[in-house]
C-alpha cells in the first residue's frame, strides 16, 4: 500500500509544472449541498460537463460512468441491460443517484436503472466519492451521482440531434429552449433504439435463446421557472424514461421464449427559492419520483412493481461570514410499493433533518454535516462527516475526513411474502458504515491531480442465511484503496488520467467482493485541429471474482483492456459531426460470468443547435 502511495506522489511530482494560474471555477452543490468551487471541495468530487458528453459521443449515462475514477459498472449485456455501479468497492445498492437533487431508486431492490437513462436529457454530472450519509441518508454509503437535466436559458432556440451505428443502432432527440422576460423554459425529447447482442453466452450458458437482446429507449423532459424579481423565484419540471430491454433467462422452459422488461422513470417537482434576507435562502420543494417495472414472458405478463417516492423538502442556507455558510435541511419522504407480490408492508416514512457548515479560513477549509433519519419502520439512523482541508502551498491542497453512513433494508429484504420457505425480515437494521480519507491536490496553470486513501469498514451487510429462508445482518466489508487522477491541457493538446487501487474484501472470508477489480484505469488523451476534436480512451480491468449464475460454481474473470476512439468535427457555430468507435480492437471480454459484451461498436451522428 505504501509503495502505490509513493509511486503515485513521484508520478505527480515529475509531470507538474513549477509556476502556475488561477483554479477552476467550475461551482458544484452535491459535494456539500452549497454552492462551492470544484477545486475546493473536501469531499472527493467528479464533474462531467455538457461539452465533455458532447466530445464522448457517448449513446447512454453508463457508457460514460465507465471513465471516472473509483467507479467500476457491469451490465449484463449490451445497451440498456441491467447496469451495476460498483463505487469504491461498495455494493450498486450502496450508492445514491439523484436526478436534479431528488431520488428515483427503488425501494425494493434498493437501485436506480441507470441503464434508462439517455445522455440527450443531461446538462451535466457531478459525482461524489465517499460516505456522505449526513447530507443525503440512504444508501449513500459509496458514493452519490447527481445528474442535471438540461434547463433553458438565453434566447429561444431549437437543438436537434440524430445519428445511427452498426448492431442496428439509431437515435434521435429535439429540443426547444430559452428565456422570454423573466421565464425560462426548457422541453427535450428522445428515442433511442439498438438491436444489441444476444445478452447470454449459450457456450457458457446452455439452454438460453441466442438470438439478440435489442433495446428501446423513449425519454422526455419539461422545465419552466419564473422569476418575480432577485429575491423569489418559482419553477415546475417534469422528467421522464421508458426503455423497453430484451433478455435471457437461462431458466426458461424453451430455448424460444422471449423475455421483457419495460421499465419507466418518472419525476415530477415543484420548488419556490426565496431570499428571505441578504442572508437567508430559502429552497422549499415538493416531488414524486416513480419507479414502474412489468416483465412479460412471450408478451404474457409475469410481474409488476412500482415504487413511488414522495419528497417534500426544505433546505435554507445561511450566509454566517464571507468565508463561513451552513445549510438547515428539512425533509418528509413517504416510499410506497405496488405490485404482483402481496407484500407484507407497502409503505413507510422517514422524517429527516439535517445541518451541515462550510467553512473556509485563509489556508483552511472545514466541512462539519449531521443528519438524523426516523424510518417508520426499523427506526432511528444518525450520520456525521467531519472534514478539514489546508492549502500548504501555493496551488497545493491536503484534505482529511471521516464519517459515517448507513443503507436501509428494502422492502424485498424485509416485506417478501413467505413463498417457498422464504420470506422477508421485519427486524433487520440498516448496514452500517465507517469511513475516513486523505488526499492531496494540485491544481494549477492548467494541471489537477488527486491523490486519494480511503479506509471503508460496513457491518451489518444483509445476506440471506445458511438455511435460504430469510435475510439478516451479518456480513462484514472491509474496503480501502487509493485513487490517482490526472488532467492536464497543453494548448490543444488534452491528457487525462485515473487508477484505482483497492481491496474490497468480505471481513469474515477474507475473499474479494464479487465483480470487483483490484486495479482498474483510464488513460484519455485528445487533441483540437481547428474545427476538429479527435480523442482516444483505454479503458484497463483487472481480473474479478463472480459465479455462474445457474450452478453459483465460482469462477475467476480474466482482466481486459479496450480501445474508444472520439471525433468531433463543428461544421459551423450550429452543427457538429461527431463519431465513436466503442472496443476498436473488437476485444471478446465479460463483465459478468455467461453475459456478453458489445464488440465493436461505430456510431456517427449529427448536432444542430439553432
Amino acid at each position: 500500500m505504501k509503495q502505490k502511495i509513493v509511486l503515485s506522489a513521484l508520478i505527480a511530482a515529475a509531470i507538474l509544472p513549477g509556476e502556475s494560474f488561477a483554479d477552476n471555477q467550475e461551482i458544484v452543490v452535491t459535494a456539500s449541498r452549497i454552492p462551492q468551487p470544484l477545486d475546493s471541495t473536501i469531499a472527493d468530487t467528479s464533474v462531467i460537463t455538457s461539452q465533455q458528453i458532447r466530445d464522448s459521443g457517448a449513446p447512454d449515462l453508463s457508457t460514460l460512468l465507465r471513465s471516472l475514477p473509483g467507479v467500476e459498472l457491469v451490465q449484463t449485456g449490451g445497451f440498456g441491460s441491467q447496469a451495476s455501479v460498483f463505487m469504491r468497492g461498495t455494493n450498486s445498492t450502496q450508492m445514491l443517484v439523484l436526478l436534479d437533487g431528488f431520488r428515483i431508486d427503488s425501494a425494493t431492490t434498493g437501485a436506480t436503472a441507470i441503464e434508462h437513462i439517455m445522455l440527450s436529457d443531461i446538462d451535466h454530472i457531478e459525482v461524489v466519492r465517499g460516505n456522505v450519509s449526513s447530507l443525503y441518508g440512504s444508501p449513500a454509503i459509496g458514493g452519490v451521482i447527481q445528474i442535471f437535466t438540461k434547463k433553458g436559458h438565453g434566447a429561444p432556440s431549437f437543438s436537434v440531434s440524430t445519428g445511427g451505428g452498426n448492431q442496428g443502432t439509431a437515435s434521435a432527440s429535439a429540443g426547444f429552449s430559452g428565456e422570454v422576460g423573466g421565464t425560462s423554459f426548457g422541453v427535450h425529447a428522445g428515442r433511442f433504439r439498438t438491436e444489441g447482442v444476444s445478452a447470454m453466452n449459450p457456450a457458457l450458458i446452455p439452454g438460453v435463446n441466442p438470438n439478440n437482446n435489442g433495446y428501446v429507449n423513449e425519454s422526455a423532459d419539461a422545465s419552466v421557472r419564473h422569476e418575480f424579481n432577485q429575491d423569489h423565484a418559482i419553477s415546475a419540471s417534469l422528467y421522464g424514461t421508458r426503455g423497453n430491454i430484451s433478455y435471457d433467462n437461462p431458466f426458461n422452459l424453451a430455448v424460444t421464449d422471449i423475455n421483457n422488461i419495460v421499465e419507466k422513470i418518472q419525476k415530477a417537482t415543484v420548488r419556490s427559492e426565496d431570499g428571505i434576507t441578504d442572508n437567508w435562502k430559502s429552497d422549499l420543494s415538493l416531488s414524486q419520483g416513480s419507479d414502474d417495472s412489468h416483465t412479460y414472458l412471450n408478451g404474457v405478463l409475469q410481474s409488476h412493481y412500482q415504487t413511488v417516492n414522495d419528497l417534500l423538502s426544505w433546505q435554507n442556507n445561511f450566509t454566517i461570514s464571507p468565508g463561513a455558510r451552513m445549510h438547515v435541511t428539512a425533509e418528509h419522504l413517504r416510499q410506497a410499493v405496488s405490485s404482483t407480490v402481496f407484500f407484507t408492508q407497502t409503505s413507510r416514512i422517514v422524517n429527516s433533518l439535517s445541518s451541515g457548515f462550510d467553512g473556509n479560513y485563509g489556508r483552511h477549509s472545514v466541512q462539519v454535516d449531521v443528519r438524523q433519519d426516523r424510518y417508520s419502520d426499523f427506526g432511528t439512523a444518525n450520520t456525521g462527516l467531519l472534514g478539514y482541508g489546508f492549502s500548504f502551498a501555493k496551488d497545493w491542497r491536503a484534505t482529511a475526513s471521516v464519517s459515517n453512513a448507513f443503507r436501509a433494508p428494502t422492502f424485498d429484504d424485509m416485506y417478501w411474502p413467505l413463498s417457498f420457505g422464504y420470506q422477508g425480515n421485519p427486524n433487520l437494521q440498516p448496514e452500517k458504515s465507517k469511513n475516513w480519507e486523505a488526499g492531496v491536490h494540485y491544481s494549477g496553470k492548467g494541471q489537477h491531480v488527486d491523490l486519494i486513501h480511503f479506509d471503508n469498514r460496513i457491518h451489518n451487510l444483509i445476506t440471506i442465511n445458511a438455511g435460504f429462508t430469510t435475510m439478516i445482518n451479518i456480513n462484514q466489508a472491509v474496503i480501502t484503496g487509493d485513487e490517482f487522477t490526472y488532467r492536464g491541457d497543453f494548448g490543444a493538446n488534452h491528457l487525462g488520467f485515473n487508477a484505482t487501487f483497492q481491496d474490497p474484501k468480505d471481513a469474515l472470508t477474507g475473499q474479494l467482493l464479487p465483480r470487483r477489480a483490484r486495479q482498474y484505469a483510464t488513460l484519455s488523451a485528445s487533441r483540437d485541429f481547428s474545427s476538429w476534436n479527435v480523442g482516444s480512451e483505454v479503458r484497463y480491468s483487472g481480473p474479478r471474482n463472480d459465479a455462474n449464475p445457474v450452478t453459483f460454481a465460482p469462477v475467476t474473470l480474466p482482466s481486459y483492456a479496450i480501445l474508444n476512439l472520439t471525433s468531433r468535427y463543428t461544421v459551423n457555430r450550429h452543427l457538429d459531426v461527431v463519431g465513436r468507435i466503442g472496443n476498436a480492437f473488437n476485444r471478446n471480454y465479460s463483465e459478468a460470468y455467461g453475459y456478453n459484451t458489445l464488440g465493436r461498436t461505430i456510431y456517427i451522428g449529427m448536432d444542430y443547435r439553432q
